[in-house]
């Protein structure tokens, strides 16, 4: 348990700060005053006041999100979408977090990842090779169809 006694004024503070240097969703700020051992009267009106303050906003958490572990994270929007409903995002801010991503981009980054790991995966068999690939593209949250039509056609070209 916190040591530290936090006044709904201080755990405001802290709490602005903690949401202007990296978007939050609104369970992580819900934990975080927790973990400062706030009440839930104070839980909720400090909420409220960071809404209010534009310090957190659903909307924007989600689309900083999709966008971040695309681009950082190579991540595919199977992936993407479980994590936000892991934070209890609605499904109308998945949805336009995944807009966030142009489709051109989407596909680019895809088959840069699956021919950098067609590359980089050393194993000789054929069959394993492709499985190793799949389960790597599959576990980033591409989807299945991508994956398999791209290790065939990778499979095609190196023959």
């Amino acid at each position: 348990m916190n040591a530290k006694v936090y006044t709904v004024e201080e755990a405001t503070q802290k709490l602005e700060y903690y949401c202007s240097y990296q978007e939050r969703c609104h369970e992580e700020v819900i934990t975080k005053l927790k973990s400062l051992g706030m009440i839930p009267q104070a839980v909720d009106h400090i909420v409220v006041h960071l809404i209010e303050q534009n310090f957190l906003n659903e909307e924007r958490f989600a689309c900083s999100f999709a966008r971040g572990k695309h681009n950082i994270k190579k991540w595919g929007k199977f992936r993407i979408e479980n994590e936000l409903k892991l934070r209890n995002i609605s499904k109308f801010n998945i949805n336009k977090a995944l807009k966030e991503i142009p489709q051109e981009i989407y596909i680019e980054t895809f088959h840069l990842l699956a021919e950098k790991q067609w590359d980089t995966v050393l194993e000789r068999n054929i069959a394993k090779k492709k499985k190793k690939i799949a389960d790597y593209l599959l576990r980033k949250g591409w989807e299945s169809n991508l994956v398999y039509d791209k290790l065939n056609d990778l499979e095609t070209t190196e023959n």
